[in-house]
């Protein structure tokens, strides 16, 4: 039988060569994502910026005019209407304001949307988020998403040294400010399901830059000459059908869910898709340039080995 192979056995693909130019392009996404945060923002969901959800399902094709004019006149803050799947299925969010803050709360505002609509619909899914809890979750992602790169960088320094692991917190960085940027430039839904995206994206892209990296280590014990771009890019090359086939299948996995997944899940794929392909772009022209650039203690793979043996023979 043949195999699938999407990349050969044996590449020699200059990696390091094109390294100024994958740097360059790095920094104009991390500086644009830092540019889009605080002049663009975010397209917040309700889970950060408070507010009520409500899917509906009409029985016959939602007349869209209609319902925003029925919940225009109900006077419980903006409302916005989305049509998602067939034309049966539509989304009411209604965000919080401060006028209507302590008239309305969720559950008055859901009592008035279904005092207008009645039986005519089927309500499928309700949710309501204060301001107050709103901003503890912002505070709560933040901290998540921080509190994950610091672990990140421990364990690498633990595990290597300290190079590897301000390479891999690199790439970390640069994964999830590349995935802000595109939330925020395309003001896609930023919700919490989006950041549970963000905290996988730096697992995903953790492990595929400790393989990388485990490879770069077993060759640093194997070839004490070479060359390190030499070294650098033989290890990539020995490891890129591995990293291709794993994003791979995990985008095709992706895909199916992006597509037949629902509305409520959409956000979270979209990050995971585009996450998973900047990770294994960062995992190569990320962490590696920073090892060019700060260097490897050469003989730090047969010292650490030494010691591994004499804590056996203990």
């Amino acid at each position: 039988m043949m195999r699938l192979k999407l990349v050969p056995d044996h590449t020699k693909i200059p990696f390091v060569h094109y390294r100024h130019i994958a740097v360059g392009f790095s920094l104009i996404v991390v500086i644009a994502a830092f540019v889009l945060m605080f002049t663009k923002g975010f397209n917040f969901g309700i889970d950060f910026k408070g507010g009520t959800v409500i899917e509906i399902a009409t029985k016959e094709a939602a007349n869209l005019p209609d319902l925003r004019a029925r919940m225009g006149k109900l006077d419980i803050g903006e409302v916005q209407l989305q049509r998602f799947g067939d034309d049966k299925n539509v989304l009411i969010r209604i965000g919080a304001s401060a006028e209507h803050a302590e008239a309305d709360t969720g559950e008055v505002i859901v009592e008035k949307v279904k005092a207008e609509l009645g039986n005519e619909v089927q309500y499928r899914r309700i949710e309501s988020v204060g301001p107050q809890v709103s901003g503890e979750l912002i505070k709560a992602a933040t901290l998540a998403v921080l509190i994950s790169v610091a672990a990140m960088f421990a364990y690498i320094w633990f595990r290597f040294e300290w190079q590897f692991g301000l390479g891999a917190v690199l790439s970390i960085v640069h994964d999830v400010m590349a995935t802000i940027l595109v939330f925020s430039l395309f003001q896609l839904e930023f919700n919490l399901t989006t950041i549970a995206a963000l905290l996988t994206i730096v697992g995903y892209s953790m492990n595929d830059t400790v393989v990388v990296f485990d490879r770069m280590r077993e060759n640093l014990r194997k070839y004490k000459k070479m060359d390190l771009g030499e070294l650098i890019d033989l290890s990539l090359n020995e490891t890129l059908s591995r990293t291709i086939m794993t994003s791979v299948t995990t985008l095709i996995a992706l895909t199916a869910l992006f597509v037949f997944g629902g509305e409520v899940i959409r956000s979270f794929t979209f990050a995971m898709i585009f996450g998973i392909v900047i990770g294994t772009y960062s995992s190569i022209y990320v962490a590696a340039p920073v090892l060019m650039a700060i260097g490897i203690t050469r003989d730090w793979g047969s010292a650490q080995l030494t010691r591994a043996k004499s804590k056996a023979g203990k």
